[in-house]
């Protein structure tokens, strides 16, 4: 039985909640403050919260923030009487599952709250297959519970017993490398060398030589032979990033290994052998590189064999807690100390935040902050950040109005189909559709599909 807080300073709305909770076979609890709903988190265990956004003293943002720092895993609903993009806007940012526009019908909050509880279900099903992967595999620095972090789990468990090549995509600072040495350490081969090479930290002329090796006296300075890196990677894993940074000539080399697992040090024509697994990573579109001649046609095809793309933090704002969480405790046990709690304030400016430079970026605002914290507490004074530019948090605001809007249209969209398929009997279409016909009469208004005539014609 799932466990739900009503946070509502309004007696009677609160009240109304309580009951309609309790009929429908939820265990509940209310507060009407959100001091009272912060304290309760650090004692309960709650699957669902459903927060009033405004409050005197904190008001509901402040307890979204808080509470998702207490319990990421604890889904939140907002509801707001005021219903502006904006206030709907912060709270998504600040990881809420979606808001609720007073007045309501408590069917509506009914079904949202459904809704919001079948997601914590499927987190906390995935959670759970997680820990039990994590104790098989080794996923260390692989943190996320989005959508896109789950599929991503299982790419790399259904690569523990293949020997492909792999291509990692994404941006600066979202792990490319974590994801790589995940593969390597869940791979047959975990036992053997795991050789990580930053190709754009090569000199274009030296590539060749630092990576298959040099005989002696085949250039100048050459006098002695060098194994090269290949060579070290022998029987384990070699990771190759930046790999749009490397020469034609390199490639060339690289492609040959590829193929016939062969390569040639430079100034030797004698081939050598090698049992290498090959990863690499770019931030770059090799596509285009190949395009423009700076990357080979033929390579790429080779390297994109199985590819896994790693998305941008600002794309999984609901990972951003369990990150915060994670690297919290990794330097609080390093530094031997307890770990500190977080603000609101501090936790809203880093769900605001658009990581440009990802998760990189917040591991070392984290250790930051838990280096520097003289209190058991880590406030905004302590992360080193400002706030997000008006500008990119207009864009932002501008996405979000734009996801809203086409949420919208395909809702508008399907009532119409549904009053077409049943004639518009309005009882069978609120039937299929999973609300109530008071629920479909609102929608009907606010979407102006008013006559029979509109879908029986609109599409």
């Amino acid at each position: 039985m799932f466990n739900i807080l009503v946070v509502e300073d309004q007696k009677n709305m609160r009240e109304s909640l309580v009951i309609a909770f309790k009929r429908s076979g939820y265990n509940v609890d209310s507060v009407e403050s959100g001091e009272k709903a912060v304290a309760v988190q650090n004692e309960h265990s709650y699957d669902l919260a459903i927060v009033d956004l405004k409050m005197e003293n904190m008001d509901g943002l402040e307890v979204l923030s808080r509470i998702k720092h207490i319990n990421p895993s604890t889904e939140v609903v907002v509801m707001t009487a005021f219903g502006t993009i904006d206030s709907a806007i912060q709270a998504m940012r600040r990881g809420a599952y979606d808001y609720v526009t007073k007045p309501f019908q408590l069917s509506d909050i009914l079904s949202v709250v459904e809704r919001a509880l079948e997601k914590k279900r499927l987190s906390d099903k995935v959670i759970s297959l997680q820990k039990e992967g994590k104790e098989r595999y080794k996923f260390e620095g692989v943190i996320g519970n989005s959508p896109v972090m789950i599929r991503l789990l299982n790419i790399l468990v259904e690569l523990v017993r293949s020997e492909s090549t792999v291509l990692i995509t994404g941006e600066s600072g979202t792990g490319k490398e974590i994801i790589a040495h995940a593969i390597h350490n869940n791979s047959l081969r975990r036992d053997k060398p795991f050789i990580v090479v930053n190709c754009g930290a090569l000199p274009e002329n030296l590539q060749e030589s630092e990576l298959f090796g040099h005989a002696m006296g085949s250039f100048t300075g050459a006098i002695k032979d060098k194994r090269g890196i290949f060579l070290e990677a022998q029987g384990g894993t070699l990771f190759l990033d930046e790999i749009g940074e490397t020469s034609l000539s390199t490639q060339v080399k690289l492609l040959r290994f590829l193929q016939n697992g062969e390569i040639r040090k430079v100034g030797d024509n004698k081939p050598i052998y090698l049992d290498i697994r090959i990863i690499v990573a770019t931030n770059k579109n090799l596509e285009e590189a190949t395009k423009n001649g700076s990357f080979r046609k033929d390579l790429f095809y080779r390297l994109n064999v199985i590819r896994i793309h790693v998305p941008p933090l600002r794309e999984r704002r609901e990972d951003i807690p369990l990150l915060i969480n994670y690297f919290m405790d990794r330097y609080s046990t390093k530094l031997k100390r307890r770990m500190p709690e977080l603000s609101g304030d501090a936790m809203e400016l880093l769900m605001d935040y658009l990581w440009p430079g990802n998760v990189r970026e917040l591991e070392n605002v984290i250790e930051r902050a838990v280096t520097l914290t003289k209190e058991n507490q880590i406030t905004i004074n302590d992360l080193a950040l400002q706030s997000t530019s008006p500008a990119e948090t207009m864009n932002f605001m501008t996405e979000m109005g734009g996801i809203r809007a086409a949420l919208a249209q395909e809702e508008r969209k399907t009532i119409i189909e549904t009053l077409r398929k049943y004639a518009g009997n309005r009882k069978q279409a609120a039937n299929n559709l999973g609300i109530s016909t008071t629920t479909l009469w609102r929608k009907m208004k606010e979407y102006q599909i008013m006559s029979k005539t509109s879908y029986n014609t609109e599409a």
